[in-house]
């Protein structure tokens, strides 16, 4: 009988394979995009120790709004439905002196916002938007007026000017307990 001769499997040199699954990680690191979380965009003004002077001229130009732990609405003191704050806001901004309650213009009116620390996030927002939904139309209407084109039409240096006419100016307070408001 013959032997046969046992073939030798020829071992895989594996000594590169730590390299390409370097390679690998490096390329998946560089392609993989991550999601950034995004919150809402808000241009703080810078801090002072000094309260602004508070005279009966400068109130007159604040909205005061306040939103209690129920997520009810108070503009000015009297109890109102959120549905109504853009118009509200459109009356105050654009008052221009004629109504003593109001604004006397656009360039100092001032939307105050203040809420309680129980204040719901979905009412809080709408809020907040329905305040930005009324400059919106304001600027809309006014560039449609100077311009005849609406505001996103308008080139940048024209909706810089609609933007020093209605400056968007919230301000918003440190969320607190409100006390004898229903909250």
């Amino acid at each position: 009988m013959l032997k046969r001769k046992k073939k030798k499997l020829e071992e895989m040199n594996a000594s590169s394979m730590a390299d390409i699954a370097f390679l690998l990680l490096i390329f998946f690191l560089v392609t993989t995009t991550m999601d950034v979380d995004k919150g809402l965009l808000v241009l703080l003004p810078p801090y002072s120790e000094e309260p602004p002077p508070e005279t009966k001229e400068n109130q007159r130009n604040v909205l005061d709004i306040l939103v209690n732990s129920r997520d009810q609405l108070l503009v000015k003191g009297e109890l109102t439905e959120v549905r109504d704050l853009k118009d509200m806001a459109i009356k105050h901004v654009n008052n221009r002196g004629a109504n003593p309650k109001y604004s006397d213009s656009p360039q100092e009116a001032v939307m105050s916002l203040k809420s309680d620390r129980g204040t719901s996030y979905n009412i809080y927002i709408t809020v907040q938007n329905e305040l930005k939904a009324a400059y919106n139309q304001m600027r809309n209407e006014y560039a449609k007026q100077k311009f005849g084109l609406a505001y996103e039409d308008l080139s940048k240096e024209d909706q810089k000017t609609v933007r020093e006419e209605y400056p968007l100016k919230i301000s918003e307070a440190e969320p607190e307990d409100f006390t004898g408001e229903g909250g």
